[in-house]
């Protein structure tokens, strides 16, 4: 989410979307798709929409289709930004999905896939993250190879994100 103009066509959830399946990892329900047998994995952060948006699910079917077992954790903890409340505008739903926790929740599902024998570790956060601001605590892991940022940002991933390269 780059900014407001994301907010005026917000996407239609579909948690049967995409070619993949929601399983529990790393203590967060997730959409995955692709090889699980793969050592080669993507973790893909969404936007406030959450990961039921179904075009985050396209994004997420055609890194699998390239080879790669796919995450999308469900950050929002199935609470994400309805643009049609009212009630609950952005500044407030922000309010309660702080980045406080997002660290150790990315962490846990990291160590997960870690445990499943993944070697390598792709990062993607589509536009705003507002749940995951990665803090410098070390996580022991072979290799990041990369992380992209998909659009502008209200959130910025934490310049501390460089720990993962420790991946």
């Amino acid at each position: 989410m780059s900014g407001p103009q994301c907010c005026s066509h917000p996407p239609t959830l579909d948690p049967s979307s995409g070619a993949g399946h929601v399983v529990h990892l790393g203590g967060l329900s997730s959409y995955v798709v692709g090889s699980a047998d793969s050592k080669l994995a993507v973790l893909i952060i969404s936007d406030v929409f959450g990961y039921e948006a179904p075009n985050l699910r396209k994004v997420a079917d055609k890194v699998a289709a390239a080879g790669f077992y796919v995450v999308v954790p469900d950050f929002m903890h199935g609470d994400p930004y309805v643009i049609d409340k009212p009630e609950r505008p952005l500044p407030i739903w922000l309010k309660d999905h702080g980045t406080d926790t997002g660290f150790e929740e990315a962490k846990a599902v990291i160590e997960a896939l870690k445990s499943e024998g993944v070697l390598q570790l792709g990062l993607q956060a589509i536009a705003g993250v507002a749940r995951l601001q990665l803090n410098s605590a070390s996580v022991s892991l072979s290799r990041l190879v990369c992380y992209y940022i998909l659009q502008g940002s209200l959130w910025m991933i934490s310049k501390r994100l460089r720990f993962l390269l420790q991946y």
